[in-house]
């Protein structure tokens, strides 16, 4: 692969032109596969086979026009006064308007349905007080025939020791009958009674169990409108959600704020803004710096930049054919950004070190190319692997992710090894600094940084366990936090402040509950269908033992099922939608079993958006251990064949799995916790975004290997020439140090630029992966494995024999290359003291 590597490189530079029009003609073909085949982004997650989505499904199959997707407008006074006739007349035009849009099956009308179930409470309350009415005359009458009759025996008695009974049988007997009349009235009338006090009771029970429903706030300041839509909301359009949104900017009503929910104002993210800029910026900064021209700090800058556009665009024209996460090509961004930089870098640094040795123009170049230009390669199909890994997930979307990160990873690692030395030999020997040019002009070259000096006398054996034991206890109490995680998607809370989504989410949340906000479909399987006469029966029934379940604030009727042998509720709970309380409310709601009227056993079956994110979060936990144990696996695999060790392994791996776990500390102390959340912008903490885990083990892995690997090769590789362990870790971490460190502080703060994004599921990545990248590179592997390296010392490159001989010799950094093709220094004659 280094030879391969070299004579690309020595190709590139020979025709670099060829090789940068190559690259200019994939951008514009890759532009016009975009214009002709993108589609829309989308905004929603989903899973398909899961609760939520088969009681979605079932409520589409069973249950006219409940199974579409669903969002909310919502209306508010700015005064917070009530609204007026005139306010709510052009809030029912505006409703009128929404419902004209294509893909809307309904829109509410809040004031209506908040007059009917005032309505209804009424009507309830006067046929219950007409009820009590009837009951007491009924008491009341049977006491006057109750007295009726007693008087009546009396006077029968006494006429009969009058002796005069005979005489006034006929009268006693008319009174008789009179009184029998009235009792069989009486009865009637209590017969009646009876048979309509259930379904009064019923109707009692409904009302009351809905009482904390309202569509209209108690004060009548705010409104709220759902919105149906006839497919499901994943499947809404950009178009249609923008056309909603646009009727509502444009609804123009005096003193009333409008603004959608989140479902239908969720924009796509941006890919690039003064964050992600800031991050390039320092980025420039820091090559600036390492490389120390103006020209040297632009070539990566550039070649990554072309490198995520040519990935972006490419991987966007499929977006047409496939479902799109909104996320997805941002996460394409940051890594092709991040790593196209880095690894540019490496294979520049090591062209320069040559070029100051003596080394000729296309040899140097194609040096570096072979030598770090196949280190690159290899650091960079780690991450592919560990990307394209994260499809055994079995998780659609997840999968997606990981295919358009590695297709930006492998984009920026044919950059480096083919626009690189092209770009160098367009630059030539300007890729220096002026006083290094002069310097090889006089012929004065560069001291080789590979020769063992007094520079690697080895660290003492109590530093060493001094800084294992701190660091190893650092990144512990770090990831503390990380055993209180939780899992969840981003809500209308997490949103900006200053957005629709937030906004709508806020009012609802102040004025109807947090509840409202996620409300729950709760679909009740009966042991059977019921009769047309019996469904409030079961309503009352059913939703009576519902609303007895912790953490409900409301139960609303929705409908049966067209054989009537399902019931669909809308559940609405006290808490918000991520709250830990609403998660434990769906879990409890499943594993309920309700008794009908005919004293059967109901299941209830749970979705909404609530659910959906608890499903997803489920799906997600359970599949986390098994990608880890992968990922792990393949670690010490890898590591094993480019080290030939077996300890070394396993010292770079435990290295990353605690630089992991202190990354998911610091991720959960703040976004959810909410330590530092004024910060780093974090308004509402709630659960930590449920793909988060799973994308950054996979990223942070590929890059703890990176580091690793240029590190740790050093060290092999003087090892193997003859020095001691110790000496060989020193003079490793001495060689590579510089290097990995800029490499690092640009990944870093590529990563850190998205931390300011204002989406909530971008910020958090931008986070985990900067925090990751800071505490794998800079604590893990220049403090930690250096230290567990010198305290193994001759042990760390055990390896058994038998291992040894069936291992190919994979030579990453190229060693045999150099030997075959060392660098031509300058005459013996002429001083070498000066050092880079």
């Amino acid at each position: 692969m280094a030879e391969l590597l070299y004579r690309i490189g020595r190709l590139a530079a020979r025709r670099h032109w060829i090789v940068i029009g190559s690259w200019l003609a994939l951008l514009a073909l890759t532009a016009v596969t975009y214009v002709s085949f993108a589609g829309a982004l989308s905004t929603n997650i989903t899973l398909p086979d899961t609760p939520t989505t088969r009681v979605s499904q079932q409520l589409e199959r069973e249950f006219e026009g409940a199974g579409g997707g669903a969002g909310a407008i919502v209306a508010e006074t700015t005064d917070g006064s009530a609204l007026t006739a005139e306010q709510q007349a052009g809030l029912a035009t505006l409703f009128d308007q929404v419902a004209e849009v294509d893909s809307v099956a309904d829109v509410s009308d809040p004031f209506a349905t908040q007059d009917q179930l005032d309505s209804s409470a009424e009507r309830v309350a006067d046929g219950r007080q007409q009820l009590d009415d009837g009951l007491a005359r009924l008491s009341e009458g049977q006491a006057q025939i109750d007295a009726g009759r007693a008087a009546l025996a009396d006077q029968r008695a006494q006429a009969r020791e009058a002796g005069t009974l005979a005489a006034v049988r006929d009268q006693l007997d008319a009174a008789e009958q009179q009184l029998d009349d009235g009792q069989a009235v009486l009865d009637r009338q209590r017969a009646l009674v009876d048979e309509q006090a259930p379904r009064l009771e019923q109707g009692a029970t409904l009302s009351e169990l809905g009482s904390g429903f309202r569509t209209v706030s108690a004060d009548g300041s705010a409104a709220v409108a759902n919105v149906t839509f006839d497919v499901s909301t994943n499947e809404v359009t950009a178009e249609v959600k923008t056309e909603i949104e646009a009727l509502v900017a444009d609804a123009g009503i005096d003193g009333v704020d409008v603004h959608p929910s989140q479902d239908i104002a969720q924009t796509v993210p941006s890919i690039l803004g003064p964050g992600e800029i800031a991050g390039v910026v320092v980025a420039a900064i820091v090559l600036f710096v390492m490389l120390g021209t103006v020209l040297g700090a632009a070539l990566p800058l550039l070649t990554a930049l072309l490198g995520v556009a040519v990935a972006s665009l490419a991987s966007l024209s499929f977006s047409g054919i496939v479902d799109f996460v909104s996320v997805t090509p941002v996460l394409g961004v940051m890594l092709g950004l991040a790593v196209g930089i880095d690894y540019s870098l490496f294979i520049i640094n090591r062209h320069r070190r040559q070029l100051k040795q003596g080394a000729e123009l296309h040899e140097s170049i194609g040096l570096a190319n072979g030598t770090s230009g196949n280190a690159v390669v290899f650091a960079g199909v780690t991450v592919i692997v560990a990307l394209l890994a994260l499809n055994v997930t079995g998780v659609g979307f997840l999968g997606l992710m990981g295919t358009v990160g590695a297709v930006a990873v492998l984009v920026a690692i044919l950059m480096a090894i083919t626009l690189t030395p092209a770009v160098l030999a367009l630059v030539g020997r300007r890729i220096l600094r002026r006083r290094e040019r002069a310097l090889l002009d006089a012929g004065t070259t560069y001291e080789d940084d590979a020769a063992i000096t007094d520079r690697d006398k080895p660290m003492s054996t109590t530093r060493a366990w001094t800084v294992l034991g701190l660091g190893v206890a650092a990144l512990l109490v770090v990831a503390a936090p990380a055993t209180q995680m939780r899992l969840g998607l981003p809500d209308g809370s997490t949103q900006p402040p200053d957005s629709a989504g937030f906004k709508a989410y806020d009012i609802q949340a102040e004025k109807f509950g947090d509840g409202s906000n996620g409300p729950l479909l709760v679909v009740a399987d009966l042991p059977g269908p019921v009769s047309e006469d019996d469904v409030i029966a079961e309503q009352a029934a059913v939703g009576e033992q519902l609303g007895r379940v912790w953490n409900v604030e409301a139960v609303v009727p929705i409908g049966a099922s067209e054989d009537r042998s399902a019931l669909a509720f809308q559940v609405v709970p006290a808490g918000s939608p991520s709250s830990e309380s609403t998660a434990e409310l769906v879990q409890n709601l499943r594993s309920y079993t309700p008794t009908t009227v005919s004293g059967g056993e109901a299941t209830l079956g749970v979705a909404g958006n609530a659910s959906a994110g608890i499903d997803i979060s489920d799906k997600l936990s359970e599949v986390l251990p098994l990608y880890l144990v992968l990922v792990v696996g393949l670690s010490l695999l890898i590591l094993v064949l480019v080290f030939r060790s077996i300890l070394v392994p396993l010292t770079a791996t435990l290295g990353f799995v605690l630089s992991l776990l202190a990354a998911f500390g610091g991720i959960t102390a703040i976004f959810q916790i909410g330590f530092l959340a004024d910060l780093f912008g974090v308004h509402a903490p709630g659960p930590v975004l449920s793909f988060l885990p799973i994308i950054a083990t996979g990223i942070l892995f590929g890059l703890a290997m990176d580091y690793q690997l240029f590190l740790v090769s050093g060290m092999r590789e003087a090892y193997a020439h003859g020095a001691p362990a110790r000496v060989a870790v020193q003079h490793g971490l001495r060689a590579g140090r510089a290097v990995v460190t800029a490499a690092a502080i640009i990944m870093i703060s590529v990563f850190a630029g998205f931390i300011f994004s204002h989406d909530a599921t971008i910020k958090p990545i931008g986070f985990g992966l900067a925090f990751g990248v800071l505490l794998d590179a800079f604590v893990v592997r220049m403090l930690l494995i250096p230290a567990a390296m010198h305290l193994l010392g001759e042990s760390a490159w055990w390896l058994p024999r038998w291992l040894d001989r069936i291992l190919p010799d994979v030579d990453v950094e190229g060693a045999k290359l150099e030997r075959t093709h060392p660098v031509h220094h300058a005459a013996d004659d002429v001083p070498v003291d000066v050092r880079g």
